[in-house]
């Protein structure tokens, strides 16, 4: 698989767990009400982590947005915030990766845009440990609470935006460790690709510097053999003549 098709997939994996991570913040039901051990069930209750609603038993619902920030549980205040810097760094990683990534004209050099590639998967994979991270607390709060037995208050249940969220950053996750990979595998790629024309050029140096070694020019005469034994063996024909 090539590493351009690795980049638009995983483009479309962290981008579509960006959109999600998204539409988690807005929605309404990160937490509804339990009708376990309840008597009244008219009325239905759920909550995000900027308001409370009800909907009674003809369809209409009342909202009312959190009075203040600084009152709230630290649960929700730490949610909001790993929330919003998911949405950041989705959002910076899905810049970076149009910049990094082969299939777009934009950016100088392979190296850079593969560094640029990389960064995008880096960010990538932080905005979804954002998501997971807070839709775990916010779940772990709704759980502890609910199998409370001294919990005398409303108890709730996990909603679907919290599914939505996981969702969201398995996917921020998976897309970004695919960028990662995908770098990774181009530059291993260019650097055998480099050994091998290295070692190509030393063996042809190799057999170019034998070959004029070995080489003898064509006018090139034997040098002459003054020494007494081989005078002795041209008179030794005619000594006894």
């Amino acid at each position: 698989m090539s590493s351009m098709f690795q980049e638009i997939i995983a483009f479309v994996l962290a981008t579509s767990g960006w959109i999600l991570e998204s539409s988690t913040v807005s929605m309404d039901d990160w937490k509804v009400s339990s009708d376990d051990g309840s008597v009244i069930t008219s009325s239905s209750f759920f909550a995000n982590l900027w308001k409370h609603c009800v909907t009674d038993s003809t369809g209409i619902s009342n909202c009312r947005d959190f009075p203040s920030m600084l009152a709230l549980d630290g649960y929700i205040q730490a949610c909001r915030g790993l929330m919003i810097t998911a949405i950041f760094l989705g959002f910076f990683g899905s810049v970076f990766a149009l910049v990094g990534m082969k299939c777009t004209k934009i950016g100088k050099s392979e190296k850079n845009k593969a560094r640029m590639a990389c960064f995008a998967g880096i960010k990538f994979i932080f905005s979804g440990v954002c998501s997971l991270s807070a839709c775990s607390l916010y779940a772990h709060r709704i759980t502890t609470e609910f199998f409370d037995p001294m919990f005398m208050s409303q108890k709730y249940e996990l909603g679907a935006a919290l599914f939505i969220g996981w969702a969201g950053g398995i996917l921020c996750i998976l897309g970004g460790s695919v960028f990662c990979f995908s770098v990774a595998d181009s530059f291993s790629r260019s650097h055998s690709k480099a050994n091998y024309i290295y070692r190509q050029t030393a063996s042809h140096s190799q057999i170019t510097a034998y070959t004029r070694g070995q080489a003898k020019p064509v006018n090139e005469r034997p040098a002459a053999d003054n020494s007494s034994s081989s005078r002795m063996q041209h008179f030794d024909k005619n000594v006894y003549v």
